[in-house]
Order: C-alpha cells, then structure tokens, then sequence
C-alpha cells in the first residue's frame, strides 16, 4: 500500500490497514557497544584526569593571576603602553577570573560526569 493510497481524498478507511508494531522499543535500541579492554579503559582514565587537572590548573591561574603584579609589570607590556591599560583595566581583569571559574566548572563537571561503562 503506498502513502497516497492511505491520503485518498475519497476519504475511505483502506481496507487493509499496516500492521501496528507492538515492540516498537526494540527498533529504538541500539545494539550494546563491545566492552572496552583494560588498555582502553585506562587510556579514558587518564585522558579524563589530564583534563580535569589542567583545567583545573590553567583555571585557578587565570582567576588569581590578572589581579597580581605580574599581570601588568612584564616585559611583553613595557614596550605597549596601551595594550598595558586595556589589560590592566577592571574590565579586562574580570573577564578573565571569569574565564577561569568557568573552566574550573568545565574541569570538575566533567570528573563528575564520568562513569565507566560495565
């Protein structure tokens, strides 16, 4: 039967209806993935611990580091003087202690995510 014959403007009921799935759940599931070898497994460990440490690391930097010293007073900024009052404006400093919570967040919410699949 095809879709125009269902749609008729005739506006009858086919005769011979499809037939109704009754386990429709199954068409949905995907087939399990093959469990993963202890190689596998503890690559995925350590790539999840690298990625919560640095952003953990270059996060806490980001949120003390623009409101030291040694934020402004560098070598880098001494030969640009307007450089040197855009970055150490309020501005520009928030924004980046705000960068940094938020990689701090990213870090720890993905160690929180993490699950191994049994």
């Amino acid at each position: 039967m095809t879709v125009p014959d269902l749609f008729s403007q005739s506006g009858s009921v086919p005769e011979n209806p499809p037939p109704i799935v009754e386990d429709s759940a199954n068409l949905l599931n995907t087939p399990e993935p093959p469990p993963a070898s202890r190689a596998e497994l503890w690559m995925h460990r350590i790539s999840v611990f690298l990625f919560v440490l640095v952003s953990a690391v270059a996060g806490v930097l980001l949120v003390i580091l623009p409101w030291t010293p040694e934020w402004t007073d560098n070598y880098l900024l001494l030969t640009f003087p307007d450089l040197r009052s855009v970055v150490s404006s309020g501005f520009c400093r928030g924004l980046c202690s705000g960068l940094g919570l938020l990689d701090i967040w990213i870090g720890f919410w993905e160690a929180l995510r993490y699950h191994e699949q049994q």
